[in-house]
């Protein structure tokens, strides 16, 4: 059946939580391959609610490994949390490693985040969790991996070399107070200690999974708009969730991604600053965030709320070689009479059929709306294609023709059985 990527295909907070989660007991090894603690993904296994930031969404298999790879960046402090509430709910994260490449969120990167983003003269709207500074690291040659951090004679050097440009920065840039080296030697080094037994080196355990013929599920992080490279820049995330960035953040090769499953909600919704050509600012829009709790799982933000974006998606299917989507919350429009999908964008004289990488443009273009009639009907309970009202499947087939992509799953709940397929690349996966 192969290997299989999960990516966002809209501005992140897909749902792509439960269908990892979903998929996951098919597979042998999840890795998450991006981001940090920034990610919220959201489970939901029985009665049981899991609120993801690191650790991958295969967790709730204890057979099933777990791999946080090296395009990731670690907060000790938040992934050690986040570990605790896990066996506070009766759960091992025995089959949870970290790869040892992966860098490390320092104290000074959240520090830094909250105070760079109140500088901006036009706000990212970033989690303030220390991401965006800790990749700056990272790219600039200056970062601390986690190999680092669980030996404490490494850290100590490391923490020697940097803490002098880091003071210079707090105290001469944002005027904030320096730090000093013995108290964050001492949180880290008890952090890393803690850590330790779950570092290793992924890539290497992996490529190993991958040539015995093991079933890997590669879960990314945000969505395809958020890139940094494909999205909205510079109102993107500091990494890359695409399906290329599979390869890179989890240390494989290309020709081990298999196939690639989009993922993208029945409507839209984004946080943060931004364009967001299909916002809708009254009423539709607000009740579309209230049925739909459309509400930050890291931060409890409102998000804002849109009709379908067809015009983004085709960046999405783009950028990521989809080879099928998942449609999740289509039981969000249950009650709406009429709905609509933006099929291109006008700008001025000129119709885009094709999202525009110039922010200036995308900030003035105006959405072109289809109107479909919606079914009034709740579909919470379908489990097959056929159990759907036949407005929602062609909605659903309308969205895959604009696409280009056949829509294959489709998620009418929160619950794993609230989900329905149909034949295609996820045939033995579900």
């Amino acid at each position: 059946m192969g290997n299989l990527a999960v990516v966002g295909a809209q501005w992140g907070d897909e749902g792509k939580g439960k269908i990892t989660d979903l998929l996951a007991r098919h597979a042998d090894v999840v890795v998450r391959y991006g981001g940090g603690p920034n990610a919220g993904h959201t489970v939901m296994a029985g009665d049981r609610l899991l609120k993801l930031h690191l650790v991958p969404s295969g967790i709730l298999y204890p057979t099933t490994a777990c791999l946080i790879g090296g395009g990731c960046v670690v907060d000790p402090e938040s992934l050690l949390a986040e570990i605790d509430r896990l066996h506070e709910q009766g759960l091992t994260t025995d089959h949870l490693r970290i790869s040892e490449t992966a860098h490390v969120i320092m104290p000074y990167h959240r520090t830094l985040d909250r105070a760079e983003e109140s500088a901006r003269a036009n706000p990212i709207g970033t989690t303030g969790r220390g991401i965006g500074p800790s990749y700056g690291d990272k790219v600039t040659r200056q970062g601390i991996r986690m190999l680092e951090l669980v030996d404490p004679a490494k850290l100590r050097r490391r923490l020697e070399e940097e803490l002098p440009r880091i003071n210079r920065l707090l105290t001469r840039l944002h005027d904030l107070e320096p730090l000093e080296l013995a108290p964050l030697l001492e949180t880290l080094s008890a952090q890393g200690a803690r850590l330790k037994p779950y570092v290793m080196d992924t890539a290497l355990h992996l490529h190993r999974a991958i040539r015995e013929g093991k079933r890997v599920l590669f879960e990314g992080a945000q969505g395809a708009l958020l890139d940094l490279e494909m999205g909205t820049y510079p109102f993107v995330t500091s990494s890359y969730p695409v399906a290329g960035g599979a390869s890179v953040g989890s240390g494989v090769g290309p020709g081990s991604i298999g196939k690639v499953l989009g993922i993208a909600k029945a409507y839209a919704t984004r946080v943060g600053g931004g364009p967001f050509p299909s916002e809708l600012h009254d009423e539709v829009g607000q009740r579309i965030r209230d049925i739909g709790h459309e509400y930050g799982t890291t931060t409890g933000r409102p998000r804002r709320c849109g009709w379908f974006d067809a015009v983004a998606l085709r960046l999405a299917t783009r950028a990521n070689g989809l080879d099928a989507l998942a449609i999740t919350k289509l039981d969000v429009l249950d009650a709406f009479e009429t709905l609509e999908v933006v099929v291109a964008y006008r700008d001025g004289e000129r119709l885009l059929d094709e999202f525009p990488a110039d922010l200036e443009v995308l900030e003035r273009c105006t959405p072109v709306l289809e109107n479909h009639p919606g079914w009034q009907t709740p579909t919470g309970a379908a489990r097959t294609w056929d159990e759907l009202p036949a407005a929602a499947r062609a909605y659903l087939d309308r969205l895959a023709e604009l696409v280009g992509v056949p829509v294959e799953l489709v998620s009418v709940g929160a619950e794993r059985e609230a989900t329905l397929t149909r034949p295609g690349i996820l045939d033995g996966w579900v």
